[in-house]
């Protein structure tokens, strides 16, 4: 597939994902699908990340089936407990505690649709956190950073301080693989 003849669609409100895709010169439009975003509960971190991807980018394609549809969902787990976003500040202090001296991992789902062609994959980056101190979360959070944000912390921002390792694909911790989903699109 060549992405320069393709009208690309992002599935997806996240500036993350956009800011990535912007920074890889990929030009697209960005369409959010606003589907319901519960699973069973039963599931692994990747088949909920597969099932969201899929579901958002099916919900796009319906809307736009001419085009290329890039859909992504993240998540954070540890401890095989999936992290979501924090409801509010003690909550985010709270995760960030839970992921202190510690390596959790994300999982980033995407999926990618182009005519009668599918294909659903995830990845997974693990991330190691630095032995935070109270005072280093209260400044954190206090910041605002992890409002919003899946696993209380934007690695992309602020949120580097808190990082001592990683292992994988950095751009998956920010939303999406990037390099990987242009590989997979351009065979798709």
């Amino acid at each position: 597939m060549d992405l320069k003849k393709t009208k690309l669609i992002l599935a997806s409100a996240s500036p993350s994902r956009k800011m990535l895709l912007e920074r890889a010169e990929i030009d697209f439009e960005v369409k959010v699908s606003g589907v319901d975003e519960n699973v069973p509960a039963e599931f692994t971190p990747a088949q909920t990340v597969e099932c969201l991807a899929e579901r958002k980018g099916e919900a796009v394609f319906k809307l736009c089936p001419d085009c290329t549809v890039i859909s992504a969902d993240s998540i954070v787990s540890i401890d095989n407990m999936i992290l979501g976003k924090p409801a509010d500040d003690e909550d985010a202090k709270a995760t960030l505690r839970r992921l202190s001296g510690r390596t959790h991992q994300i999982f980033t789902g995407v999926c990618l649709l182009s005519g009668k062609k599918k294909e659903v994959f995830h990845s997974v980056t693990d991330v190691t956190f630095y032995e935070l101190t109270d005072e280093e979360i209260e400044e954190y959070v206090a910041m605002g950073e992890s409002r919003g944000r899946a696993g209380s912390y934007g690695i992309e921002g602020k949120g580097v301080i808190l990082v001592q390792s990683i292992c994988g694909d950095y751009s998956n911790i920010v939303g999406l693989p990037v390099a990987e989903t242009l590989r997979r699109l351009k065979k798709l």
